[in-house]
């Protein structure tokens, strides 16, 4: 038995050979430029994974754990592995995307200046608060004017717009020119006018929304102008030539005056008795905020 070779030993020789032949190999291929043809690539990796099969039933733990630093040393070495950036990762468009300034211009007449309340109270600067506390960068430019018609819009609000190069607009305005006796038809061609001249100034369509006037007629003043009764079936008819132009225009209409019916009932209006109050104008952000993707 003294000088027979043992199984154990010409074991132990074939791993030693085996691991001297790996290091072998690293150093050449470390010491040669490292090429990115994929079939060389794939035949290195074949030789060190058809190793590590014939030889993982007979190595013992140490060795295997050799031989799995070696395979991760061997990776950068032949060339082979490489990181590669992802081609569509949500979680990043999402991040980029929440980075995105928004840029709000607010167009139109007393109920988007919020008259009858602190210009923070408005639903522009409520919105744009929202949005702030969500993450998002704002800058806001709120141009309305109490009393201001179509006209007065056209004329001194619109070129505000270029300008400024707003990512979002907000269109609220016809109170006054009902106030002044325009027939609904006047009305339509303005409207139309308005939202031609803000895609002209290089808005786009869906970035435009048409807002509808307050339920004036229920509020104390109302009557001032005339039948409240009456006035109620002419907002209604406003609205609903703003909503269909601003649908023909591409634009998009937000349908506020459920929640406005609601707030006139439960006389929700600032100290005028004639404008909503600043409760209704946060109650109009929350919607706007839910509503409109800036």
């Amino acid at each position: 038995m003294g000088g027979a070779s043992q199984p154990g030993s010409d074991r132990w020789c074939i791993v030693n050979r085996r691991i001297v032949h790996v290091i072998m190999t690293l150093g050449r291929a470390h010491g040669q430029r490292a090429r990115s043809d994929s079939k060389e690539i794939s035949l290195g990796y074949g030789v060190m994974l058809s190793f590590l099969m014939r030889s993982i039933r007979r190595l013992p733990l140490l060795i295997l754990l050799l031989l799995g630093g070696i395979l991760l040393l061997a990776l950068p070495l032949l060339g082979g592995y490489r990181r590669s950036a992802p081609t569509d990762s949500s979680e990043d468009v999402a991040s980029t995307r929440g980075l995105e300034e928004i840029r709000y211009l607010a167009l139109g007449d007393s109920f988007t200046a919020g008259t009858g309340n602190q210009p923070a109270d408005a639903f522009p600067s409520r919105l744009a608060a929202l949005w702030r506390e969500h993450g998002r960068r704002v800058t806001l430019k709120n141009v309305a004017v109490n009393g201001y018609t179509t006209e007065d819009v056209q004329e001194r609000e619109i070129p505000e717009v270029a300008p400024f190069r707003p990512t979002l607009v907000t269109l609220a305005v016809g109170a006054n020119d009902y106030v002044r006796r325009w027939s609904a038809d006047v009305y339509r061609s303005h409207v139309r006018v308005l939202l031609r001249a803000i895609i002209d100034a290089g808005v786009a369509p869906n970035r435009i929304v048409a807002l509808p006037q307050p339920e004036w007629s229920l509020s104390p003043a109302a009557a001032s102008f005339g039948d409240p009764r009456q006035i109620g079936a002419d907002i209604v008819a406003f609205n609903t030539i703003l909503r269909d132009e601003a649908r023909a225009a591409g634009a998009r209409y937000v349908d506020l005056a459920p929640l406005m019916h609601k707030q006139a009932e439960e006389k929700m209006l600032a100290s005028d008795g004639l404008h909503p109050s600043a409760r209704a104008h946060a109650e109009w952000a929350a919607a706007l905020y839910e509503q409109v993707e800036p």
